[in-house]
């Protein structure tokens, strides 16, 4: 009996023994993983070789979809003193001599930008790129190739680029895959990709807030997609992605104090993007309808003013002479209410509904001259361009 108790101590001994080397030296062979210390609380951990899920909750596959195509944007802009106006006097150069024009260049990172096309062409806002005279484009792969401008669309602050290869083989790019606004709603998990603060390619997460936002005040056509994503300085240009890794914006603009993310941020929506990358890609700007007015807000005070019975339309404050509006008989008081028979509810919809028309198309317009209704056609003249607009 004593010697079976001595062979079972020994053999618990040796047994204990192992796995508490097995345990220190090799945990994963007990499906657990080492710690650099003993744990105050019971706690459960996975395996070193287990694979996060990729399912719901995680959006690696997304990212790791869309992040190759995102790059950083630098620019050089060169800086120039302009002569003294009394830089010719005689006696202004006898004291202080001359004083020679002097020529700089700054160089700085300013946001970011999209490869939608294995051509090299790049979708950023016109700000980032705004009187360059050097552009160069930093790959996630760590390249580094310069630019050109395509061209730029200030109203809607879009603007294309085209990578320039280094030699004549052809570029080996990576392109992002562009999604369906369609398909995009509000509750719609999405991720913003950029360069925030100059910091290195981040990726932030969020939700689709709101879709259509206007009348913010940020470009002269606006139909932003809203999302609570942190969008920093830096991150102009960026991607706006879907759960699939689709490109659904061009991160614009962020609503903020302070100069850092509140959790309002906007992008333009991947169908208008889109829209104007290729009309730029093909005529090198973007041509909209005009009438040449200028309108106002119809608010309560007013509409009780000129005896309307409601707010909706857009109030003609002025016209100018010798536009199509003028040619057309449309005068100042007057209230606009349709355009090729679509509603006008305020003078955002209106300058939507004439931009969205072809110069020299001759299209009905209905209006309100006190309590009298109207109709005129008018021929659709052609949107002057803002000044800094490429072409």
């Amino acid at each position: 009996m004593r010697r079976l108790w001595l062979i079972f101590t020994q053999t618990v001994t040796v047994s204990l023994a192992v796995l508490f080397v097995v345990s220190t030296l090799k945990p994963e062979w007990l499906g657990r993983t080492a710690n650099n210390g003993p744990s105050v609380v019971a706690l459960t951990e996975s395996s070193r070789g287990d694979e996060p899920s990729t399912g719901v909750g995680s959006y690696r596959e997304a990212a790791k979809k869309a992040l190759p195509a995102v790059v950083y944007i630098f620019t050089s802009q060169k800086i120039k003193i302009p002569r003294h106006p009394l830089i010719d006097d005689p006696v202004f150069r006898h004291f202080f001599g001359e004083r020679p024009e002097i020529e700089g260049q700054t160089k700085s990172g300013l946001g970011s930008g999209v490869i939608v096309s294995p051509s090299g062409y790049i979708l950023t806002n016109f700000h980032v790129v705004d009187g360059a005279d050097q552009i160069e484009v930093a790959l996630n792969d760590g390249r580094s190739l310069n630019a050109r401008l395509v061209g730029g669309d200030p109203e809607t602050d879009l603007a294309v680029l085209q990578l320039i290869p280094e030699n004549k083989t052809e570029l080996k790019l990576p392109s992002i895959t562009l999604g369906q606004m369609e398909n995009v709603g509000v509750g719609d998990v999405v991720l913003a990709i950029g360069n925030p603060f100059g910091v290195g390619q981040t990726v932030t997460m969020g939700i689709v807030s709101a879709l259509g936002r206007s009348h913010l005040g940020i470009n002269t056509f606006e139909n932003f997609i809203q999302t609570d994503a942190a969008i920093n300085p830096g991150n102009s240009g960026g991607a706006l992605i879907d759960s699939r890794g689709n490109l659904v914006g061009i991160n614009s603009a962020i609503y903020s104090r302070s100069g850092g993310s509140l959790g309002i941020g906007f992008a333009i929506p991947i169908s208008t993007a889109k829209n104007v990358m290729e009309e730029i890609i093909q005529t090198g700007t973007v041509t909209r309808g005009w009438i040449g007015v200028e309108a106002q807000q119809i608010t309560p005070e007013l509409a009780e003013s000129f005896g309307l019975a409601d707010v909706e339309g857009a109030l003609i404050a002025g016209v100018q002479r010798g536009s199509p509006a003028d040619a057309g008989g449309i005068k100042p008081g007057d209230v606009l209410l349709l355009v090729d028979g679509k509603p006008v509810k305020d003078p955002q919809v209106m300058l939507d509904l004439i931009a969205s028309q072809k110069p020299g198309a001759i299209v009905p317009f209905k209006l309100r001259r006190q309590k009298t209704q109207l109709e005129t056609s008018i021929r659709i003249g052609k949107r002057p361009q803002l000044r800094g607009e490429v072409n």
